[in-house]
């Protein structure tokens, strides 16, 4: 007798986990989408005033999750990581498409990973409009789609001397649970229970970016560590840094540890998702507002500087504004090495 699991073709999954649900939201909400799943192409409708932001962004098994991550979570942050970039840029996401390979179609996985997969795809009016399912080893890959006004993009290099260097939330959570997970560290079950989701369900400042788009100078979202994040907008925009280590924030969790555990999740713990920005000093009443819009944290951390030699520089200060060592720096100003 056949199982389940051998009933399903590549197009039974796709009817069955994708498209339906796909097409509802299409019927509901439309907007820049022509033609979703179904054709060879999916089609968007342009705008003579807009330009189409792209992102695409694969986690594969063992590499960016752990092999038994619960397929729900999974779902919602295959997408929310996408959307995370689309934000950094300012772009209002639109759709977007999914390849996926699984080393076999387990109903009950599909069915858990497309309710978080379109539970954040409605909670961001993002269409699943195309892609792909083969078998092999698990790896998702989605790539989104975004628009945004011409010339209104926020770019890395874009970062002006003077500007103020602003995080949103809070920022070392995904690191720390991480730590957690591997019996790095010892975290209590109710204080696991309160950052997980962080690394889990990350949220995309997709509202943030769009709030931004007449204000950053430049931006990005933290993946793979804040200030080696932050070193991108510096080579891109050629400018060093100053960065007061004590006022990167952090949740009352992370505060709870070692000073040290606290300053290498914050500093360079990847998995965050929020928002790293620069935006012009005189500016920081507008951003006190946007904070208080959408009720959330935005926290000025430093300040951009010319750059002083042939290649930009980071420049961390304790708490009385002291340098850091060298060696104390460096181990700060590490990120996240996808080929390590």
């Amino acid at each position: 007798m056949q199982s389940q699991t051998s009933l399903l073709s590549e197009f039974d999954l796709i009817q069955r986990f994708f498209k339906t649900q796909s097409e509802l939201m299409l019927a509901n909400n439309p907007g820049s989408v022509k033609l979703g799943i179904g054709d060879d192409c999916a089609l968007l409708k342009t705008d003579a005033a807009e330009e189409l932001a792209i992102t695409s962004d694969m986690l594969i098994s063992g590499r960016h999750f752990f092999p038994d991550a619960n397929p729900k979570w999974l779902g919602w942050k295959a997408l929310a990581v996408n959307l995370s970039d689309l934000a950094a840029m300012g772009a209002k996401p639109v759709g977007f498409t999914l390849a996926l390979a699984l080393s076999e179609p387990n109903p009950a996985w599909l069915e858990a990973f497309s309710k978080g997969l379109f539970a954040i795809a409605n909670a961001y009016s993002c269409s699943l409009i195309g892609g792909d399912t083969t078998a092999g080893p698990l790896n998702i890959c989605i790539t989104a789609f975004g628009v945004i006004r011409k010339e209104k993009a926020i770019r890395r290099s874009g970062a002006i001397e003077g500007d103020d260097i602003w995080v949103s939330g809070t920022v070392g959570d995904a690191r720390l649970t991480l730590a957690a997970l591997r019996h790095e560290i010892a975290l209590s079950k109710e204080d696991l229970t309160l950052i997980e989701a962080r690394m889990h369900q990350p949220t995309p400042r997709v509202n943030l970016g769009l709030a931004l788009r007449e204000l950053a100078n430049s931006a990005l979202d933290i993946s793979d560590g804040l200030l080696g994040d932050l070193k991108h907008i510096l080579k891109q925009s050629s400018k060093d840094a100053e960065i007061f280590l004590d006022r990167i924030p952090k949740s009352s969790t992370l505060l709870k540890q070692s000073q040290v555990i606290q300053n290498q999740c914050a500093a360079s713990g990847g998995d965050d998702y929020e928002l790293c920005f620069t935006a012009p000093s005189g500016k920081r009443d507008v951003i006190a507002k946007i904070s208080a819009d959408l009720n959330l944290p935005l926290t000025q951390i430093g300040s951009i500087k010319s750059m002083q030699h042939s290649a930009p520089e980071i420049h961390i200060l304790d708490k009385d504004g002291k340098a850091l060592s060298s060696q104390e720096a460096n181990l700060l100003l590490k990120s996240f090495d996808h080929f390590a």
